[in-house]
Order: structure tokens, then C-alpha cells, then sequence
């Protein structure tokens, strides 16, 4: 530990001064103004690879964003490692909430503020620096592949097409991915579990213009309040999903594996707290880890409709709208629940509207064992920089394209994730812990001297 303790303490600032020009590049996936910022991003992974010491490194275009492949190949005959990032970023609504500019990265209270310092640039970039020092003080036991997407945040809707293109130049026998979190600062952990995900955007439609709420209003169905019957109809009073068949695949958890799920450390009250509620919410007969980790959810992410300036204005409105979200566990099939919600939303709606859903992506759940030999490496890697052997976890997030590696390659992933919950990602004010970026890089080179495929 002590080469690498110094590796970082004598290149700390070049370190940062190079992850905040990562930062600095507004690469919104889901914005198409920002399609050369994508371009940009893919530049810079390819020469932070080529500085870190990888044999070559190359952008490659697909029918949306590019995706940037390095590699350093020691020795055929050793084992090979596929790191995989994503250089994409959320949108920054609303800015007007950021205490400083989200593309640039400040330092404050020990912690890098700005959009991407967590979610994946100051993680993705973690594995791009332990590999530098590996390389620079002659370490590299195995064989090293990098592929950094840029449509992660949208789903990674054509990355699967990539793998399958490209599967021979992806051959590894591990992916490693740190693109997940840990449960607390003194606390790692390891995620052995993703949910999947189906997404939806909702259209209802009332009248053929928009109507005066006097003159029509009690006689004319109104867009927005039969959406939001139909929406709360999704639920019933024990906050289970009542689309049919929408539990039909599931595996159930066994009381064993719930018992020692049960183990990783929790505090209700403090996470009340720190999102200012009064109670939880949810599937009934569950804790609150269990909800977002082992059991499906169902979520309204936007809704809209009407008139929504400053003022009043008597309408009642054409259209409504809802962008809607469902986390799926392992073994349901994000296809089939996208047709099972299609079907169902347009078969309750009422005569009076007509209604129409439109999938967005999707993607399958993820499960480690945690027996693998990576996962070994990972685990001896934890100890080694934090003194305590960490946590197997389930997150309710997803990575929709990890399930699609082991479909496609045939590859499992390893997800060593230093995110905590405080770091905001998706939202403002964005922020990574700097002693959390540089355990990162202990940890991410500590996996290398313990793996041995």
C-alpha cells in the first residue's frame, strides 16, 4: 500500500486537473445539441487511455454515440479484465438549484461538486489511474481492456449491437465496473445485484383543443384527471402492482438469503432524515432495503398537462402527459413487462380519452456470485484499503447493459462501486468525496495483485 500511497500523493493535482477536463465536457447523452460534446468526451477518454500506458486505443461510431476501446495485452496466455464506463451524463434541470456551475468542477468540505464527479467520470476515471500506476511501476499481472460507451444515461441502446460486432475484441474474463455505491464512507460494499428496468412515456388525449374549464368542465372528460386515476389505479392499498401478471416471473428471495441481507447495516431513522420524510412507503411486509434491492417498483417520473404558468388560466386541456418507470428484479423480462403495462394502461382507460403508451428502454436484472474469483479479488481488495471485509448488496438502481454483457459475451461483472447515497447523482449539485476517488484507485489496483482469473 505504501507504493501506491505515494504514486497518488505525488500525482494528486494532475490527477484532478485531468479528471475536471473530463468534467468540464457537458456530454448530455439524451440532449442532441450536446452530440459533438459526446465526440469530444470520446477524444479525451482515447488520450487519458493512451497517457495511462494501453498499446492502442480507438473511437468508434455507432448509429448514436461513440464508444472509446484501449487496450494493453501482456500476455495472451494471462487473464484479461474488461473495464467499462460510461462517459455520458444526466441533465442538470433544474439549474437553478446548483450552488455553483454543474461543468465547473469545484472543490468544497473535501468533495468534487459538479455533474459527472460521481456518475461515471470520477469513477470511470478511477480505473484509468490505477491502471496508470500498474503500468508505470511494472505491476500489470493480466491483460487490460477499457470500452467507455456514451449512451449509458439513455439506456445504452446501441451498445449491445457494439458487443456483438466486436465480441472477439471484447473477450475478457471478468468486467469490472465501478458505476454503483457503498453503503457508507467507513462502510464498502460490493453490489451483487441490479434491478432491471422498463421505461414508458403515456400520452392521454381528451378533446380535440384545448376548452374553457367553465363552459365544458363536469361534461367533457378532462386529460389530466383521468390520468391520474388511471396512474393511481397502478398500485393498490399494500403498494403492489396490479398490472396482471406483472409478478408472475419472479424469484422469490429465500428467508435465508433475506436473513443475511438483513446483516448490512441500516439506520431508518438517519435515512428519514437525510431525505427530510416523516415515514417510508412501500410494498408491504418488507424493509426498506429489501424494497429497493429484492422487490419491483413503480414510478411516475414526470407529469404534465394544461396550463402550468404563473397565474390562473380556466382550461381544460387537450392532452396530459407521464413519463413512467418500473424497477424489475432479476428473472422478469423487461420486454414482457413493457407489453404487460402497454396492454393494461390502454385496456382500463375509459371510453372518454383515448391513450397511448410508448416504451423507452429497458433492461434485464443483474445477479454476482459471490464465489467467483474476481469477486474473491474484489473482496481481498476492500480489506486491504479499508480494513474490513465488505458488504454483498442488492441495488435498487439498474445498469441495463450488464445483463446484456453476460447474454452477449458470455462475461460476468464484478461491481466495485465507491459512490455514497450524499453524492446526489442524477440530481444538483452532484458531488464525489475526493478520499473516496483516491480509496477508489488503492482498491481498483489492490484487485489486480489478488486477481488471478
Amino acid at each position: 500500500m505504501e507504493n501506491i500511497n505515494k504514486y497518488i500523493e505525488e500525482n494528486k493535482e494532475r490527477f484532478l486537473e485531468e479528471l475536471f477536463g473530463l468534467i468540464r465536457i457537458p456530454s448530455i447523452s439524451s440532449i442532441k445539441e450536446h452530440k459533438p460534446d459526446m465526440y469530444r468526451c470520446a477524444e479525451y477518454w482515447k488520450q487519458l487511455m493512451l497517457d495511462a500506458g494501453v498499446d492502442k486505443a480507438e473511437i468508434f461510431d455507432t448509429p448514436g454515440n461513440p464508444v472509446t476501446y484501449g487496450e494493453k495485452i501482456i500476455d495472451t496466455n494471462l487473464p484479461t479484465v474488461l473495464v467499462y464506463g460510461h462517459m455520458d451524463v444526466m441533465p442538470v434541470d433544474p439549474i437553478e438549484l446548483w450552488e455553483s456551475p454543474p461543468f465547473e468542477p469545484e472543490i468544497r468540505d473535501g468533495k468534487i461538486w459538479a455533474r459527472g464527479a460521481d456518475d461515471d467520470k470520477g469513477q470511470a476515471f478511477m480505473h484509468a489511474k490505477a491502471f496508470e500506476y500498474l503500468v508505470k511501476t511494472n505491476q500489470l499481472t493480466c491483460n487490460i481492456k477499457f470500452m467507455i460507451e456514451g449512451e449509458e444515461e439513455i439506456g445504452s441502446v446501441h451498445l449491445g449491437q457494439f458487443c456483438k460486432d466486436h465480441k472477439e475484441m471484447l473477450e475478457a474474463d471478468i468486467i469490472l465496473v465501478s458505476d454503483t455505491g457503498m453503503i457508507a464512507r467507513d462502510i464498502p460494499s460490493i453490489t451483487t445485484g441490479l434491478r432491471g428496468l422498463s421505461y414508458w412515456e403515456v400520452e392521454v388525449t381528451g378533446p380535440n383543443r384545448d376548452l374553457h374549464s367553465g363552459i365544458f368542465g363536469g361534461a367533457v372528460a378532462n386529460p389530466i384527471n383521468e390520468l391520474s386515476k388511471l396512474i393511481a389505479s397502478m398500485t393498490d392499498a399494500n403498494n403492489r402492482i396490479t398490472i396482471p401478471g406483472f409478478y408472475d416471473d419472479i424469484i422469490e428471495v429465500s428467508k435465508k438469503e433475506r436473513e443475511k441481507l438483513a446483516q448490512a447495516p441500516f439506520d431508518l431513522d438517519g435515512y428519514k432524515k437525510s431525505l427530510d420524510i416523516n415515514e417510508i412507503q412501500g410494498e408491504e411486509g418488507y424493509s426498506t432495503p429489501e424494497r429497493t434491492g429484492i422487490r419491483p417498483s413503480f414510478d411516475i417520473c414526470g407529469i404534465w398537462g394544461g396550463y402550468t404558468g404563473e397565474g390562473a388560466k380556466t382550461v381544460l386541456p387537450s392532452k396530459a402527459y407521464a413519463k413512467i418507470s418500473s424497477r424489475l428484479v432479476p428473472n422478469q423480462d423487461h420486454n414482457k413487462i413493457a407489453k404487460l403495462f402497454k396492454e393494461h394502461f390502454e385496456n382500463i382507460a375509459p371510453k372518454s380519452v383515448k391513450v397511448e403508451v410508448t416504451p423507452h428502454h429497458g433492461g434485464q436484472g443483474y445477479v454476482c456470485p459471490i464465489d467467483l474469483p474476481a469477486y474473491k479479488a474484489a473482496e481481498k481488495a476492500y480489506e486491504d484499503v479499508f480494513g474490513i471485509t465488505p458488504v454483498p448488496v442488492r441495488s435498487g438502481g439498474s445498469i441495463p447493459i450488464i445483463s446484456t454483457f453476460e447474454e452477449i459475451l458470455g462475461t460476468k461483472s464484478v461491481l466495485m462501486g465507491f459512490g455514497l447515497e450524499s453524492d446526489a447523482i442524477h440530481s444538483p449539485n452532484e458531488n464525489f468525496p475526493l478520499e473516496n476517488l483516491f480509496n477508489g484507485i488503492r482498491t481498483i489496483s489492490r484487485f489486480y495483485n489478488h486477481f488471478k482469473g
